[in-house]
Order: C-alpha cells, then sequence, then structure tokens
C-alpha cells in the first residue's frame, strides 16, 4: 500500500492485490478522510508506468471532479520527479556499491572486476542489464574499462 497525499484535506490511497490471473491496482481517493471515488486497473502481465500506481491514479483523477485539470497535472509532475529522483538515487547507490569493489579487492584486477559484475547484475537484475556474449572472452584490462564506463554512466550528477 502506498500514500500520495494531495493537500491538507485530500490523499490517494494505492494497493496492489492479486487476481485469479495476475494482478490489480486499487486507487481510492480519501478527501476529510472519507472516500470520494475509486478505481482499479487490472493487469496480465507487469506494467510500464514512470512510478508505481501511475495508470490508476491517472485513470481515478481523470474520473473525479474533486482536482481541476491544472491541479491534476501538478500533482503528477509532482509524483513523475518525486520517482525519478528515487530512481536516480537508487541507480547511483548500485554505482556506489559496485565501486566499492576498488576498495576491498585493491590490487586483484580479477577479482576487483568481479566484484563489480556481480554487484552490477544484482542491482540491475530487473534494470535491463544484458551482458555482452563474448564477455567472459573479454581481457581483465578490457572489462575494468567497460565496467568503470557503466558506474560511471550510473554514479554522474
Amino acid at each position: 500500500m502506498k500514500i500520495f497525499k494531495i493537500n491538507e484535506r485530500a490523499s490517494i490511497v494505492c494497493e496492489s492485490k492479486k487476481t485469479r490471473i495476475a494482478f490489480k491496482h486499487e486507487a481510492v481517493l480519501l478527501v476529510n478522510g472519507m472516500e470520494s471515488d475509486r478505481t482499479k486497473i487490472c493487469y496480465q502481465n507487469r506494467t510500464w508506468e514512470t512510478f508505481e500506481y501511475e495508470s490508476a491514479i491517472i485513470k481515478l483523477l481523470d474520473k473525479t471532479n474533486y482536482l481541476n485539470q491544472e491541479e491534476r497535472k501538478a500533482f503528477m509532475d509532482k509524483c513523475a520527479g518525486k520517482a525519478n529522483a528515487e530512481s536516480e538515487q537508487m541507480l547511483s547507490t548500485i554505482g556506489m556499491v559496485a565501486k566499492m569493489g576498488e576498495v576491498l579487492c585493491a590490487g586483484d584486477q580479477k577479482a576487483t572486476n568481479d566484484w563489480k559484475e556481480r554487484m552490477l547484475k544484482a542491482g540491475l537484475q530487473n534494470k535491463g542489464l544484458i551482458m555482452p556474449e563474448d564477455w567472459e572472452s573479454l581481457s581483465e584490462d578490457e572489462k575494468t574499462v567497460r565496467l568503470d564506463s557503466v558506474i560511471g554512466q550510473l554514479t554522474k550528477k
């Protein structure tokens, strides 16, 4: 469950629930603690959203008369901005943990590369990281260059 505060009086409570064949997101608009509007969206696989519950919130905001168009846009921009900041922080953290291999495995290039690879795979396993098919045949120097390049992208500001 996640709560999105709109203002002093209103908030949106979102929940993910299992269904018979997949899952659904439910969003409830509470005004002064009372339910004003409710919506749900069913999914069979995964969602492609900027932030979790985005589609359900959009559907709820389109349905309600509580917010005008300008207020809806401002609220959605705020939610998307917060999600982007959280994603950037998470990626930066993954990069910093991977970079720690330089300290933990100092002096052993293979061990350092192995650490970096493991940390990147663990942190980015569901984020689209694909290692090249010829990865195991690359020299340790080439692995270092490539791993450091990925880590540099993750930790840049």
